[in-house]
């Protein structure tokens, strides 16, 4: 190989090796970006990871909760996961510099609700409130963009 084609090589893989790290610069700063643009939903998955685990902690392990039998570890915990995502919607809603589309987040709160709470009631009737509550909250947002 001539000292020509040398220099040419190193050049290119030099400029190769400056074009992936600005690349990886990007990727990194538009996750980065995304998170300090909605940091509602970056606490959200946190906040629902801590309360599963004080749910499972509360619900297995303090002797007077024993007797309670439909107290459920993993019903509570996706019962709290359920308001908490609720609560989401409510700041969604009222606050407008984190308003987005909660839909989802709504549906998303009535199964984990409907999870959470179908030890309770039994799954016949939670199941059944839960596709109330998704119909209703579809048709109540159909009759809303109209307007």
């Amino acid at each position: 190989m001539s000292e020509e084609q040398e220099y040419h090589g190193e050049k290119y893989e030099k400029e190769e090796e400056k074009s992936e790290k600005e690349h990886e610069k990007d990727e990194k700063g538009h996750w980065e970006e995304k998170w300090h643009r909605d940091p509602l939903s970056a606490a959200r998955w946190a906040i629902i990871l801590i309360w599963a685990g004080i749910a499972l902690l509360i619900a297995n392990n303090l002797p007077f909760l024993a007797g309670l039998e439909w107290l459920d570890g993993w019903g509570l915990a996706f019962a709290g996961a359920g308001v908490i995502l609720l609560l989401e919607v409510v700041v969604r809603v009222l606050v407008p510099a984190y308003r987005r589309a909660v839909s989802g987040i709504l549906i998303l709160a009535a199964v984990f609700l409907g999870i959470g709470l179908g030890g309770l009631f039994g799954w016949e009737v939670t199941g059944a409130l839960v596709l109330i509550a998704v119909g209703g909250g579809m048709l109540l947002r159909s009759f809303m963009r109209r307007r």
